[in-house]
């Protein structure tokens, strides 16, 4: 796509806002930064990892940063050390955004949304079966999503019985370890199964028949974009979801929270293609 020009003046009165990841991409970081160019904001964006998150949320706070995007494997861990839970938060169990109103730690959840927008705008039929694999923060969003949106029959797949076991009651869902011989209709990803990086970057979350016989499939890792799941499934001919439509959605709303501005569906397209172009 054609280059934009990002250079922009930093000052002592730019305001940083950042993320927190394992694996940080750069696709947030492209996303914002080109937000912050197009609509003239005095604002900056970065990526980061911690082996010390107490003491990089600490200085979220002591250093004035605005927000910061908190990515796996931190959604969970980070609920003690915030100061407000919002109900997009509280209700979930799990913490997406942070926005640093004058040295107090406001937490949200802007994933739960933009899954429940891309099941509506994808017209995914409620009365499909689902499975979810994963139990951690980003399958707490996808699952309350399915739940809210209508779904109601579906399977939470997790090795770790307590979690899945404990994430699928709290939605009146089944738990199983292992997807076995069934084969729902929607298969939704939420573990970094196909992440870049990851130990499992080359495989299916789920088995290879399970995908042939299902009709939609949902992948919420972001990066790459073409995972080996929305690889196998676009090859088969199913309607997908990807990652990639979800962290765009949920950064506009991210980015709405820090700056106060909401970027129009034509603008998040734009910074969308832009943050996917190069890696």
């Amino acid at each position: 796509m054609k280059c934009v020009n990002h250079s922009r003046s930093i000052d002592k009165d730019t305001t940083l806002c950042m993320s927190l990841a394992a694996r940080p991409s750069n696709i947030g970081t492209r996303f914002h930064n080109y937000l912050y160019n197009e609509l003239g904001l005095n604002y900056l964006y970065k990526a980061f990892t911690t082996t010390d998150l107490a003491a990089a949320i600490g200085g979220i706070r002591g250093l004035g940063i605005r927000g910061c995007a908190i990515s796996m494997p931190y959604k969970e861990d980070v609920i003690a050390l915030v100061d407000v839970m919002h109900e997009s938060a509280s209700a979930i169990e799990s913490v997406n955004t942070i926005v640093n109103e004058s040295g107090t730690l406001h937490a949200y959840n802007t994933d739960y949304q933009a899954v429940a927008d891309l099941l509506a705008e994808h017209a995914l039929p409620t009365n499909y079966t689902f499975a979810i694999a994963g139990s951690g923060g980003m399958a707490k969003a996808v699952v309350a999503a399915l739940r809210n949106s209508g779904f109601d029959d579906g399977i939470v797949i997790a090795r770790n019985r307590e979690a899945g076991q404990a994430l699928a009651a709290k939605y009146g869902f089944d738990w199983q370890p292992d997807l076995d011989d069934a084969r729902p209709d929607l298969l939704l990803n939420a573990t970094p199964i196909g992440m870049t990086g990851g130990p499992e970057s080359d495989a299916l979350p789920f088995p290879h028949e399970a995908v042939a016989a299902a009709s939609a499939v949902f992948d919420v890792v972001a990066k790459p974009p073409d995972t080996p799941l929305v690889r196998t499934a676009r090859d088969l001919g199913k309607t997908v979801v990807s990652g990639a439509e979800v962290i765009a959605l949920q950064a506009a709303e991210q980015f709405a929270l820090y700056t106060g501005v909401r970027p129009t569906r034509e603008q998040i397209e734009r910074a969308s293609a832009y943050s996917r172009a190069v890696e």
